[in-house]
């Protein structure tokens, strides 16, 4: 596999290349890492915003305008669909293509599937990675869909600029959201489908939960939009340039991205650890041994764990 190739594809905004690299991503392969080092300093320019909420509300639909506004407006936009896996490919359960048929030939716009492989909350772990690649390609907004489910909204938080939390009218209360800790981590809240019956209600449930919280030096707005209408898309673009020019001219930009990339660094090398404690433990079996016998305690055998896993060549 020439990676170097690959690399230059990708900078140069080849979709094949960024096709072909995402997949390296996905599938965790070898090169990974000089994939990772030849489009990195390339990346950190483009607009990423998450795209979150529960199935049912809208989140595709909304995407879609969101991809058309954005075209119009003279802008690349590439989307990434966090999407369930399939119990029997282990590949993305929703189609992107079928969900954004419409904008499937421009090329000014990249979709791509990747599915979370029973990852915590919906939100791939190679996605990070996922993004800079098309960041690299040169696409002015990234658009990170999750399932929205569990944990998916606080990943995509993490992982994006700007967190859009969508919710629609009969689609379950904002007392779940408080509970799952998705007032603190929303930076927009949209109530979509809001042509229905009891749009208005949820509007003022989240104003109010809101104002009960702590302040924040941003006060998430609440927008009403109706994407099958194509009404309230041009206000939802405005709130998310608002956003994008509070954290850059307050420096929460920067930080946020370099939280974001610490975390992913503490992850990556969690995950390394993990696979060698496993390949220790497979070789040694000695310490599941001590442990059945109750001769040790699971906090010291972790340690012993630990010191051996250190001591193992990589």
């Amino acid at each position: 596999m020439d990676v170097e190739a690959i690399v230059a594809g990708v900078l140069a905004g080849d979709r094949r290349a960024i096709a072909r690299a995402i997949s390296l991503v996905e599938d965790g392969h070898p090169e990974l890492e000089a994939l990772s080092a030849g489009i990195y300093p390339r990346t950190g320019r483009a607009v990423t915003v998450g795209l979150t909420g529960a199935p049912g509300v809208g989140k595709s639909t909304l995407a879609t305008e969101l991809v058309r506004a954005e075209r119009e407006g003279g802008r690349s936009v590439a989307v990434l669909a966090i999407d369930p896996t399939s119990p029997y490919t282990g590949g993305a359960l929703l189609g992107d293509r079928v969900r954004m048929q419409e904008h499937a030939t421009d090329p000014g716009v990249f979709i791509r599937s990747m599915a979370t492989r029973g990852h915590l909350g919906g939100m791939a772990l190679a996605a990070p990675e996922a993004v800079r690649v098309l960041d690299a390609a040169g696409y002015d907004e990234i658009v990170v869909e999750t399932v929205g489910v569990g944990q998916a909204e606080v990943d995509v938080a993490a992982a994006t600029d700007t967190a859009v939390v969508v919710l629609a009218p009969g689609m379950g209360d904002a007392v779940q959201m408080a509970k799952a800790g998705i007032l603190e981590v929303a930076d927009l809240f949209v109530v979509n489908k809001a042509d229905r019956d009891g749009a208005g209600e949820v509007v003022r449930e989240l104003r109010q939960m809101l104002h009960l919280g702590a302040a924040r030096s941003w006060d998430p707005p609440v927008l009403q939009t109706s994407a099958t209408e194509r009404e309230g898309i041009g206000e939802l673009l405005t709130a998310i340039a608002e956003h994008r020019d509070h954290i850059g001219t307050s420096g929460e930009l920067v930080s946020k991205r370099r939280a974001r990339l610490l975390r992913e660094v503490e992850s990556l090398a969690a995950e390394r650890f993990r696979a060698r404690a496993v390949a220790v433990l497979a070789a040694d079996g000695a310490l599941g041994s001590e442990l059945e016998a109750r001769r040790i305690d699971p906090y010291r055998a972790a340690a012993m764990l630990e010191d051996q896993t250190a001591a193992a060549p990589e």
